[in-house]
């Protein structure tokens, strides 16, 4: 019997990652983490390996599917998550709403990283560094911001 493993999903946060990992074997599926050291050690790296991937056999992607859908479910239900309108959740990532990834994740804003605003009270007291920074959802994909 050949069985063949693939990349089922990519996390650019090694804690998510290890997450989902321990989920898959918590219900028996055999699966590991590719780059995981070089991403804990280096998080500056992230973008140039591609992030940490989760390795699973083929022969599992369907039960896997279901298993994090189901996951998904009962979190949405059980808490209010404050996602934007037109964002979609699947297997416990974001859709990208420019192009369609899955590869979209929550955190600082590299684009519009400071309002006006916080500039012009941060230039007020004496060039102090910008105290508060914006965060929204990024796509790694395409690199397309979205809140």
């Amino acid at each position: 019997m050949n069985d063949r493993t693939l990349v089922y999903s990519t996390y650019y946060n090694p804690v998510e990652a290890n997450i989902v990992r321990a989920k898959l074997e918590d219900a028996g599926f055999a699966c590991f983490l590719a780059d995981e050291n070089v991403a804990t050690l280096n998080p500056l790296y992230n973008q140039a390996i591609g992030g940490v991937k989760l390795i699973v056999f083929e022969r599992d992607v369907e039960s896997i599917n279901a298993l994090l859908t189901e996951n998904i479910e009962l979190a949405a239900d059980s808490s209010n998550m404050d996602l934007p309108d037109n964002a979609e959740i699947v297997n416990d990532l974001v859709i990208c709403t420019s192009c369609g990834a899955k590869d979209a994740g929550y955190g600082m804003a590299t684009k519009h990283k400071h309002s006006w605003w916080v500039i012009a009270i941060s230039f007020l007291l004496g060039g102090v560094y910008p105290f508060k920074g914006n965060k929204c959802y990024h796509c790694y994909n395409c690199g397309f911001e979205f809140e």
